[in-house]
């Protein structure tokens, strides 16, 4: 294993010291992982992989085994998966056009959007609706963020209260400071800041609880899912089709890396979202070779 790590432009970062545990899910016979968008890992350590396959949302324990499919029927292209504080399962899905509630039995609680209909911000009624919605993340007060536009257009952030009612949106198709294109992942830091990965604008951009535009970093390539770490005063951030893992401070610098583009152990044809332990061992879903990886402390 590498002491270090080459990132883009040639920057060189200490490697971040992590193995590959190769793997580790057992599935049924005959079932395998679609593409994998999203992972996220339960209080009990148990791993919840989502996939555009039959079985969209599969949960397994510790060890890898398979336990069961949860909401089976209800996603058409799955994207990004969190949970929040109390447990329960939030799903987006980019073709239904809906963000989708559970709680931790997997009983659906909350939908936000109109399945099938995509928002037009030129039209009446599109504050109920999304156009892509990529991923979700939440507030100290319990608010609910949504980013949304995958495709182009409709690039915004959108803010609900607790109870799904709406707030507030900003944004919009751009490059500019506080414009958008292709908000693909969203957490928010102890304080209430609010952290966009701006994939196709390479950059991650930095606002307040109310979306006032605060500071941005250029991370060159596409920075796809970001997780806030343990101790809340570092990001992990899966670098899309770079291959890498990085991990960076709240000013947004590169602290470490791991991973390269490609196949086979600690690589990834797009490394898109990615979880933590409570030990701070990462679960990256890759959505082109189809797995999720697993990498703990050495």
């Amino acid at each position: 294993m590498s002491s270090t790590s080459t990132i883009a432009a040639g920057l060189v970062v200490p490697d971040l010291g992590y193995r590959v545990v190769p793997d580790i899910f057992k599935l049924p016979e005959g079932l395998n992982f679609g593409p994998c968008s999203g992972v996220a890992v339960r209080s009990n350590g148990n791993i919840l992989v989502f996939n555009r396959s039959e079985h969209a949302l599969m949960e397994f324990n510790v060890n890898g085994d398979y336990l069961r499919t949860l909401g089976q029927g209800i996603f058409e292209n799955p994207h990004g998966l969190r949970l929040d504080p109390q447990g329960n399962i939030w799903a987006t899905d980019t073709v239904s056009h809906i963000v989708v509630k559970m709680n931790p039995e997997g009983r659906i609680q909350m939908v936000l959007g109109v399945r099938g209909r995509a928002a037009d911000w030129h039209q009446a009624g599109h504050l109920r609706c999304f156009n892509e919605p990529n991923d979700v993340g939440f507030g100290p007060r319990g608010e609910i963020y949504v980013a949304q536009g995958h495709g182009k257009g409709e690039s915004r952030v959108m803010k609900f209260d607790a109870e799904g009612q709406f707030m507030a949106t900003w944004g919009g198709e751009g490059s500019g400071p506080g414009e958008f294109n292709q908000p693909h992942s969203v957490i928010t830091d102890r304080s209430g800041l609010v952290y966009i990965a701006d994939r196709s604008n390479q950059r991650i951009q930095v606002f307040d609880a109310d979306g006032r535009y605060l500071r941005e970093q250029r991370h060159p390539g596409t920075p796809c899912g970001l997780c806030l770490c343990s101790d809340q005063q570092h990001i992990m951030m899966a670098h899309g089709h770079a291959g890498k893992i990085m991990k960076l401070d709240l000013d947004l610098n590169v602290l470490g890396a791991t991973g390269e583009q490609g196949k086979g152990p600690n690589r990834y044809g797009e490394a898109h979202y990615l979880a933590l332990d409570a030990e701070d061992n990462i679960y990256v879903a890759d959505s082109l070779n189809w797995c999720v990886q697993k990498l703990v402390r050495a």
